[in-house]
Formats: structure tokens, C-alpha cells, sequence
């Protein structure tokens, strides 16, 4: 019998702008080699302080809205107390506020119970840190 808990961690490079990276692919490989046909729960998990994740709709403009509206809301300027690193990084983070640092997922039959248009994503609006982490854990 395949263990009850099983978890994965995932390196994931967002490069030198704010991007939505898709996980969904990714979670669902992981679903094939852990979850084995059962049902239980998918946690993802970003243990950094200046990224999120969010259930969005990606490839149609959604993911670039998500990015402008965190821009309107944070603005990446010079109000922020928190001061190191480049002009607005403290906006960053106030992001896992607003778009928190993880997500649990229902796992029917070992696949990911997503609505038609919902796809996993890593938000990152840090310019400062291109590598992120991102922990699967399912429990089943």
C-alpha cells in the first residue's frame, strides 16, 4: 500500500520579473507517483516570505490581471517600511497577505479536483529572488 503522506519539494525559477508560474502540471505528475488512484488531499506550500499561491485561470489574460491588480494594490514604490533590496521590494512582503502562501486541494480517484478553468500557480512579484521552492504534500 502506498504511504499515507507523501511529499515532494519542486525548484522553480521565476526569473528577474513578477510572474505566475502554472504548477499544475507539475502537481498533477506528483499526483500520479503519490496519490495511486485514492483520495485524500494535495497541500502546496511556498516557504518564502515575498510569494504566494493562487487558483486562477492562466493563458487568458487572467494571470497578467492578477499581476496588475497586485501592482495597483502593492504599488512597487517607495512607501513600504521595508526597505532593502530594490525600490518596492517591501510590497513583496505584503503579497502572502493578500495571496497566501498555500492551498489544499480535494484528490478524487488520484487527480486534482480542478474546475474547468483553474490551474495551480506560484505568484512571485520578488525581482530579487529567481528560485523559489514550492513543497507537494498529499495526504490520502
Amino acid at each position: 500500500m502506498p504511504d499515507a503522506f507523501t511529499t515532494r519539494t519542486l525548484n522553480v525559477t521565476t526569473g528577474t520579473r513578477e510572474a505566475v508560474a502554472d504548477l499544475t502540471h507539475a502537481c498533477e505528475e506528483f499526483l500520479q507517483d503519490s496519490a495511486a488512484g485514492r483520495d485524500g488531499l494535495l497541500n502546496i506550500f511556498v516557504p518564502h516570505a515575498t510569494a504566494g499561491v493562487a487558483i486562477i485561470e492562466t493563458g487568458a489574460g487572467s494571470d497578467d490581471d492578477l499581476l496588475a491588480a497586485l501592482r495597483t494594490l502593492l504599488p512597487p514604490d517607495n512607501r513600504w517600511h521595508h526597505r532593502h533590496g530594490t525600490p518596492g521590494h517591501g510590497r513583496d512582503h505584503v503579497l502572502p497577505a493578500l495571496v497566501p502562501p498555500h492551498a489544499t486541494l480535494p484528490v478524487i480517484g488520484g487527480r486534482l479536483e480542478l474546475g474547468t478553468w483553474q490551474s495551480v500557480c506560484l505568484v512571485d512579484t520578488n525581482k530579487d529572488n529567481p528560485n523559489r521552492q514550492v513543497r507537494l504534500s498529499f495526504l490520502g
